[in-house]
């Protein structure tokens, strides 16, 4: 290619350094195109459920026996002549559900990867493992040790000697499994806090040190979140949420200091500072 001043002066022989092209070229989409899109991601997850399903099913009544061991409980109450085959339903769904959940996650960024960027895109791939991970380890971690010790509490609140044995143990299936299930959530939603801080500081949108300047409101924003997440009100199973979230915020603080360019720290150096021997 040749550039138009040279072609004013005459000469055509030089050639014109190419522009770079863009970063990204998005390809406009109708209504019923997205639509279509949607339809088809959608039937993708409703065919990984409905495989995983059968896997549901088998272990759905493993998963009840264990619940009931870590409670410390004998069974769980039924109050109406369908609640237990609900119940078993639930359990199996919810299965099947975190079984092709990775199907899932990768159905719902292709429908949104058109829309983000080569450097947006790049780094949602490459968080996916990680959120992942500390996904199931947040889960495992009210499985195993948050939920067994609420109950614990809850069952044997009012339910001790010194006069106060006015309440017997006797919690109904349904209620427990939301129990289970909704407290697992939440605590595996808190346990991504430090890839989600990672991911926003490396798209900019906010610092480490910024970050680090809000720790005292973190710390009491965590207090007031596990406070809400578990639903007991002695201060130890708070504690045993509340600690491990602001460890994590501190750790995803760690991790966005490693997203800061070397360039950047040289702009952000104090004045009269210098990398000069």
């Amino acid at each position: 290619m040749v550039s138009i001043i040279d072609r004013v002066r005459g000469r055509t022989d030089v050639p014109m350094i190419p522009e770079p092209e863009p970063e990204d070229i998005f390809e406009e989409m109708t209504l019923q195109e997205h639509l279509e899109e949607l339809r088809q991601r959608i039937l993708y997850s409703a065919i990984a459920i409905g495989i995983a399903f059968v896997f549901g099913l088998i272990l759905a009544f493993p998963l009840l026996r264990l619940m009931t061991n870590l409670s410390g409980l004998e069974s769980f109450v039924l109050i109406s002549p369908t609640e237990g085959f609900a119940t078993f339903m639930r359990v199996a769904f919810y299965i099947a559900v975190a079984i092709s959940m990775p199907v899932l996650v990768y159905q719902l960024i292709a429908f949104l990867g058109p829309g983000m960027t080569n450097e947006e895109r790049r780094y949602v791939k490459m968080s996916l493992p990680f959120v992942s991970g500390l996904f199931v380890a947040g889960m495992l971690f009210a499985f195993f040790i948050v939920i067994p010790r609420a109950l614990g509490f809850l069952s044997g609140f009012g339910a001790g000697g010194y006069g106060m044995d006015v309440f017997e143990t006797a919690f109904r299936a349904s209620d427990i499994i939301n129990f289970y299930f909704t407290l697992m959530l939440w605590v595996g939603i808190t346990f991504e806090m430090p890839v989600v801080i990672f991911l926003l500081a490396k798209l900019n949108v906010v610092s480490a040190d910024r970050l680090a300047g809000i720790r005292k409101f973190m710390l009491v924003g965590c207090m007031i979140a596990a406070a809400i997440i578990t639903p007991t009100p002695d201060p130890f199973n708070m504690l045993l949420v509340a600690v491990p979230m602001y460890l994590l915020y501190e750790f995803g603080i760690i991790l966005a200091r490693f997203t800061i360019k070397p360039e950047e720290q040289v702009a952000t150096a104090a004045p009269g500072e210098s990398n000069d021997d």
